[in-house]
């Protein structure tokens, strides 16, 4: 079964590295791990790297030639193959399946993989994991995240109140790339400075980096929760957004949901959607709390909004679009909100 994290992170402590790894989830956790990976094979004296890039038109066969190729000056060799989708396709299973079968001798083969969810998962992960090590890097979840950042500070020899950090947490909002760059920042702040950061010095130290847009407004009214869709909302108004100008994404979405809701195989509509992961369970249970006609009345509701946007009624849009994305998190409000 696949090592958690903090199970990869004690293996590197040992005097040599598994014979193949597969290092796959969110990209920035992905890539310092790999990272970190990299840096223990120089110090165990892997010299030479080969870097294989997996597209969409890649010959697996360079697998196993790098595989048996000889070194001419390292005892050692990591082969780095990036598999940006995650999902190798039929030749690229048999590759890594039959490397897996018999890894050479001095040779560790890194996999990494910037998407993954269980569907990604097959017969030659499986046997991957058998003969070396599959990690899953997953961000954390939003009842995660306040942790997650919390560790974060304290791997670069921060501390700080919990005060402070709900307050990281809540700037840099779900984002990893901001949160690593507000981390990385403040040890350069602190370098000289050892004292606890409380909720004040946090404030005058951090920027607001949460980035309150149109997807991420979507991606919580859809996974039923009003509460942050509304304050998401709010703050693109207090932005200065328009809010004609948000409603594209919102009625693109919405228009999918009705699709889902009208087809007869949800699993095949969701795949001819590109839906996988959290997006496909996100839209599931969002089917589940509202039916076909529902996402009708929501789609109405928008128009209405597009036309109180455009001055052709009369009303709040605002207030209207409040109203929405509500209803659309919380089906059974919505005719309370009509």
């Amino acid at each position: 079964m696949p090592a958690s994290p903090a199970q990869f992170r004690k293996s590197l402590g040992a005097d040599q590295l598994a014979p193949v790894y597969l290092l796959a989830g969110a990209e920035l956790l992905v890539l310092e791990a790999a990272d970190a990976l990299r840096a223990r094979a120089r110090e165990l004296g892997y010299a030479e790297r080969e870097v294989l890039e997996a597209g969409a038109h890649f010959d697996w066969d360079n697998l196993a030639r790098a595989a048996a190729g000889m070194s001419l000056f390292a005892t050692r060799r990591l082969i780095d193959l990036r598999l940006p989708t995650g999902r190798p396709g039929v030749d690229g299973a048999k590759a890594i399946t039959a490397y897996c079968a018999d890894p050479p001798p001095d040779v560790t083969l890194l996999i990494t993989a910037m998407e993954w969810s269980n569907k990604h998962d097959g017969a030659w992960s499986k046997k991957l994991d058998a003969a070396g090590m599959q990690v899953v890097l997953n961000a954390p979840r939003p009842n995660e995240w306040q942790a997650w950042v919390g560790a974060r500070l304290a791997s670069r020899g921060l501390s700080a109140t919990s005060d402070a950090v709900a307050l990281l947490a809540e700037r840099v909002e779900g984002n990893l790339l901001a949160a690593a760059q507000e981390v990385d920042k403040l040890a350069v702040l602190r370098a000289d400075d050892d004292a606890r950061i409380d909720a004040d010095t946090m404030e005058s130290l951090v920027a607001d980096s949460a980035r309150f847009d149109v997807f991420k407004l979507a991606d919580a009214a859809f996974a039923g929760d009003a509460a942050r869709a509304l304050r998401i909302l709010a703050g693109l108004r207090s932005e200065g957004d328009e809010v004609i100008a948000l409603m594209g994404w919102l009625v693109n979405q919405l228009q999918l949901a009705l699709r889902l809701a009208s087809a007869r195989d949800f699993a095949a509509q969701a795949k001819a959607e590109r839906l996988w992961g959290d997006r496909e369970k996100a839209f599931r249970q969002a089917l589940r709390r509202g039916p076909r006609e529902h996402w009708l009345a929501c789609l109405a509701r928008a128009a209405r909004i597009d036309r109180l946007a455009k001055g052709r009624e009369t009303g709040d849009a605002w207030r209207e679009a409040e109203r929405l994305v509500t209803a659309i998190a919380e089906p059974r409000t919505a005719r309370v909100l009509a």
